[in-house]
């Protein structure tokens, strides 16, 4: 769908607020190489989550308590997560591994950009105070995952891209909540 252009009273053209914004070849391409690059983020942290004891991840976890960002997840961090640390810690490492891998792979990019969009949140909240670290890296880990939510990302270079017919031939439930995800 081509968008719509509108004169303005000054003789510029504007696009009409109900059509969607189309994007070029390029500017696809372009995002589609952001979400993979925020994959391979995702698959380069892994390393400092190794079971079985997952010492670097329950430091950073001790950061949300010892350098509190927002008091209530402080309290969450120390009273529920750090003791029940072993089963969130493989939580933490299956999401990021299943975000990493997603998010390369172009599969259900808007689900799992919902998802790195949360999980990212959650590690601003556990260390943005913590010294040396810089905030902003999160509010940027943020914004990049909601660029790949609005964009559909996983549309261009991705199996959304060839999922995504397959879905809209299907008549059910599940292929249409399949198909937001893509």
């Amino acid at each position: 769908m081509a968008d719509t252009e509108i004169p303005e009273a000054d003789g510029r053209a504007s696009v009409a607020h109900d059509e969607p914004l189309v994007l070029g070849p390029a500017s696809r391409r372009v995002l589609a190489l952001v979400r993979i690059v925020v994959g391979v983020l995702w698959l380069s942290n892994l390393g400092w989550k190794t079971p079985p004891h997952f010492g670097v991840l329950r430091n950073y976890v001790r950061d949300a308590v010892d350098h509190p960002v927002f008091g209530p997840y402080a309290w969450l961090a120390e009273h529920v997560i750090l003791r029940h640390f072993g089963p969130f810690a493989w939580m933490v490492l299956f999401v990021e591994s299943l975000l990493a891998a997603c998010l390369m792979l172009g599969l259900c990019t808007r689900l799992f950009g919902i998802i790195g969009a949360i999980q990212a949140a959650f590690i601003g909240l556990s260390v943005a105070f913590t010294p040396g670290e810089w905030p902003w890296s999160y509010y940027l880990m943020v914004a990049v995952h909601v660029v790949v939510v609005a964009t559909a990302a996983g549309r261009t270079w991705g199996l959304d891209e060839l999922l995504r017919p397959v879905l809209r031939a299907r008549r059910s439930r599940l292929s249409a909540l399949l198909l937001r995800c893509t």
